[in-house]
């Protein structure tokens, strides 16, 4: 397990959980101040789990079949401590932090599944 595959399944399932927390209406409203219509529902909870499905392949591939959902779970619980976090004390940066953390995964999946 490297620092680079540790922060590439943890920056995907904040996006992941991010995505699950906009699609609840209550989140979705203090974020961005609008209702949340029915197909944006939908998208965000696919998103959402492509997100953590993503970040499960990421742990997976850079830790192996033996150590990756060790990773993973541990990836899951900062990412949504993270998430509940920020909903908690600046809600309106959540929409930002987490479409942040798309290509910052991007940019550091090269270096975490290389290793």
């Amino acid at each position: 397990m490297t620092a680079p595959a540790m922060i590439l399944s943890l920056l995907l399932a904040f996006a992941g959980f991010s995505a699950f927390a906009l699609s609840q209406d209550r989140h979705h409203r203090a974020v961005v101040r609008i209702p949340v219509s029915r197909s944006r529902i939908r998208g965000l909870r696919n998103a959402g789990w492509a997100g953590l499905g993503l970040s499960f392949l990421a742990a997976m591939a850079s830790a192996g079949c033996s150590f990756g959902p060790v990773q993973w779970v541990g990836s899951l619980t900062g990412a949504a401590l993270a998430v509940v976090g920020v909903i908690a004390f600046r809600p309106t940066s959540l929409r930002i932090i987490a479409l942040a953390a798309l290509p910052l995964a991007a940019l550091i999946a090269p270096l975490a599944l290389a290793s």
